[in-house]
């Protein structure tokens, strides 16, 4: 059994649209700038990705353009997650929501996070304590983001709260908290606005019951009805992320290869630390073809 996994916010980096080749991605391509009204190959440029629209956007495009090319090399999911952001793509792949409607929700959504905050915030990343020690650390403007695995955490809020929660952290022996690439403090209450404006607006867009599962983010729960879907995706910005527990839920179905959506690589090194026994692989920048050849090898 296989599934598709769709990296978040943090993964991109310059140049990742333009990296991938194949026949399904240059249509998926041109469907999403019809879709959008502008060219989305010039948003993997050092300078558009600054802006946590154009990363966001990038983002579900280069996840459903590989998912769909691996697709047309025979290499079909049974399942779906994706991280944050790299749910819509994920939600798109399971057939709950269509493509363009996908692409126009995500930069409402990227818009309304960039407006909310537009400076002065983003997460950390704390590698080495469990959640309860990260939480008796939190205060004020500080919260917790995504639990993406046992001992790494992630934290979300204004740049002197976390960096009082990076001083505190490593004091209380934490092996690493760095701050990740973004400039808005998702997954947390401070989100809350924004994802009751983008639930409105989520409410005119068809979702229809999904063809395989698909993996929520806020409950990391096998999600098989539409309005379930509709929620999560909208919603999903303002709760925090159990990455860890959905890798487990995806293992519990049946899972043996999970498939990392570029341009991330952290989901498949996540995978392969939580479920030694299962074969994890990221598409990054390898040609297609070689990709699905090496899903095969390990079904």
């Amino acid at each position: 059994m296989i599934a598709f996994l769709f990296p978040g916010q943090g993964a991109q980096r310059p140049g990742f649209l333009h990296a991938l080749t194949h026949p399904e991605i240059a249509a998926t391509y041109v469907e999403a700038s019809d879709a959008l009204g502008q060219d989305v190959r010039e948003l993997d440029s050092e300078d558009a990705l600054r802006s946590t629209v154009a990363v966001q956007i990038a983002l579900v495009v280069a996840g459903v353009a590989a998912a769909r090319a691996l697709k047309a090399e025979g290499i079909e999911p049974e399942a779906v997650a994706g991280l944050s952001v790299g749910a819509y793509g994920a939600a798109v792949v399971s057939e709950a929501i269509r493509f363009d409607d996908a692409l126009r929700l995500v930069r409402l959504r990227a818009q309304l996070m960039e407006t909310a905050y537009p400076q002065g915030y983003g997460m950390l990343a704390i590698m080495g304590l469990s959640e309860p020690e990260v939480v008796r650390v939190l205060e004020g403007d500080a919260y917790l983001g995504n639990l993406n695995a046992p001992r790494q955490i992630v934290v979300a809020g204004s740049d002197a709260g976390l960096e009082r929660v990076r001083q505190r952290v490593l004091e209380r022996g934490a092996r690493k908290a760095e701050r990740l690439a973004m400039s808005v403090p998702s997954h947390c209450v401070l989100l809350d606005d924004a994802a009751h404006q983008l639930t409105e607006a989520a409410r005119s867009i068809p979702f229809t019951r999904p063809a395989l599962a698909y993996v929520g983010n806020r409950g990391a729960r096998v999600l098989r009805e539409a309005e379930a879907i509709r929620e999560d995706l909208a919603t999903n910005m303002r709760y925090p992320v159990r990455w860890h527990d959905s890798t487990i839920v995806l293992s519990e179905l049946g899972v043996r290869v999970l498939v990392e959506m570029p341009p991330g690589r952290t989901l498949t090194q996540l995978a392969s630390d939580a479920l030694p026994d299962v074969a994890a692989i990221a598409v990054e920048q390898t040609p297609i073809a070689s990709t699905a050849m090496r899903i095969r090898s390990r079904l």
